[in-house]
């Protein structure tokens, strides 16, 4: 039977369901447990009202079972005509569909084989569902389908439940040790005159009232500062953020970040506090710190190795970043160790040892890694080491090639900093589209005074993707970006995991 003709029959049944004095969309239920914690009650229990979608039901005669579910957990109901009426159980049998939302009251009981379920005394209809639930409530295999129809994705298939409720745990979780840390959350501007924060090529749109060029949030960073210099103690936000750049498996164009900055710590503490934070929430949420993945255990026991970038480079190119003073010599370095980096004749230094880390380093690491010693000039933003000026004082979290968490010793000193936001101001005006544009309004706040700061950048949709095993950071977001249905099917860069960005991709935070 089409699927369309299934549309009609359904139709019919909500003009018998008013015939009948049924409302098929009734405007509230009063319940007293969810799916859930149903499930959880002991026999005998009355007074039990439940609802939830029809997920799966099995008629006998006179007796019906059916399980309702909702994101968190199903339990079983049975009616028995007996118990309500033929009446009122002639019209459930008849009209009532799986995919539909009900309600029930009655009371807990084991049945033959032990299985609690509640023995419903009277049902009500919540909703009546107008298609079919998809293959005979088998969980959707066809990827793009999921990734479209994330509803029927959910109720189809447990394992995509469970991960988006570790999303849910793992976001829970973070906020409160940050609480308990004495952070305060806040929220700053998603659109903004000057997109800054992060080495990334921003979205641009246009604002009709006030008739300016206006840019999405590539980051969070420097209106977070803002509110330390305004005397916020430590902040963080979970933010929104955009960067009109590649996709791939482990790259989205709008995604979840949580960023945090403390006043007077360094990025050591940082480094000594993410460590203890991220063990804390991850064995809280998964109950263990050896998380499972297809690539194999990652292990967040630690404590977590502290590797130079510089060093990492040398050991596996053979080139020492150091002798390579400008993005000239770095490009006649590469050419001579045969190293190809798309768009090197538009890049900057530091976008060059960036794309070079990201090609020949990140790839390899697998449990959870410290890289640290980046150069100046990869790190507008942070704070020169005060032994090594070239370097500075800023860290990456690196687990199964990705990278989770970019953090600092932000740089605080605005004469430094102006005279690195000029630099970056150049190299966008030459074409480099991930450099920073000068922003003078930050410029000011800082001239007001900060005191010494470390602060980080961490995806929550690669964490999450991790702690769950997911190789594609679109089976943990729940609706993400696709090409409209309406023409071409989605890249099979898109879906596939190990495949490269099709574009450059930026610096992530």
């Amino acid at each position: 039977m089409s699927e369309e003709r299934i549309r009609e029959i359904k139709i019919e049944k909500i003009q018998k369901l008013r015939d009948q004095g049924i409302q098929p969309y009734p405007e509230r239920w009063e319940r007293t447990h969810t799916p859930q914690q149903a499930a959880r009650l002991e026999p005998a229990v009355a007074g039990v009202r439940v609802c939830g979608r029809i997920v799966s039901r099995r008629d006998f005669g006179k007796l019906t079972f059916f399980d309702l579910q909702d994101v968190n957990g199903r339990i079983q109901c049975s009616l028995q005509r007996d118990g309500i009426g033929k009446e009122s159980y002639t019209a459930f049998i008849k009209l009532v569909d799986v995919g539909d939302f009900v309600g029930i009251e009655g009371e807990t009981y084991h049945t033959k084989i032990g299985q609690l379920t509640v023995r419903g005394a009277s049902w009500q209809l919540l909703g009546k569902m107008l298609r079919p639930m998809p293959e005979k409530f088998h969980a959707i295999s066809d990827r793009e389908i999921r990734y479209r129809r994330r509803y029927l994705d959910l109720i189809t298939d447990e394992q995509s439940r469970a991960r988006f409720r570790l999303r849910r745990d793992f976001i829970r979780a973070l906020r409160q040790g940050l609480e308990e840390a004495d952070f305060d959350e806040v929220e700053t501007p998603v659109l903004q005159t000057k997109p800054s924060g992060a080495l990334a090529t921003p979205f641009e749109t246009h604002h009709a009232a006030l008739d300016m060029p206006v840019y999405l949030r590539i980051a969070p960073e420097t209106y977070l500062k803002r509110c330390v210099v305004a005397g916020f103690d430590r902040v963080y936000e979970f933010a929104r953020v955009f960067r009109n750049e590649g996709m791939d498996p482990s790259h989205l164009q709008d995604f979840t970040m949580l960023e945090y900055y403390a006043s007077y710590w360094n990025y050591i503490d940082n480094m000594d506090f993410t460590e203890k934070l991220l063990s804390t929430v991850i064995e809280q949420c998964t109950g263990s710190l050896q998380v499972p993945h297809a690539a194999g255990e990652i292990d967040f026991s630690g404590p977590w190795p502290r590797r130079s970038l510089l060093e990492l480079i040398e050991q596996s190119t053979g080139i020492a970043v150091e002798s390579c003073p400008d993005a000239d010599s770095l490009r006649s370095a590469l050419e001579a160790a045969g190293i190809h980096i798309d768009g090197a004749p538009k890049l900057g230094r530091g976008a060059l040892i960036d794309q070079l880390y990201k090609k020949t380093v990140r790839p390899s690491i697998t449990q959870p890694t410290f890289i640290t010693s980046h150069p100046v000039d990869l790190s507008p933003l942070a704070r020169r080491n005060d032994d090594e000026p070239t370097i500075s004082d800023r860290f990456q979290l690196v687990i199964h090639g990705w990278e989770v968490i970019n953090a600092y010793s932000e740089l605080v000193d605005p004469i430094d900093q102006r005279q690195r936001l000029e630099e970056q101001a150049k190299l966008n005006a030459e074409g480099d589209d991930e450099a920073m544009m000068m922003d003078e309004d930050y410029l000011l706040a800082m001239e007001h005074g900060m005191p010494p700061i470390s602060g980080w950048g961490m995806g929550i949709d690669r964490i999450v993707a991790l702690l769950c095993g997911a190789e594609n950071l679109r089976d943990v977001v729940l609706f993400p970006l696709l090409k409209p249905e309406e023409g071409s099917a989605i890249d099979d860069a898109i879906l596939e995991a190990g495949e490269e960005a099709p574009a450059i991709e930026g610096a992530e935070a």
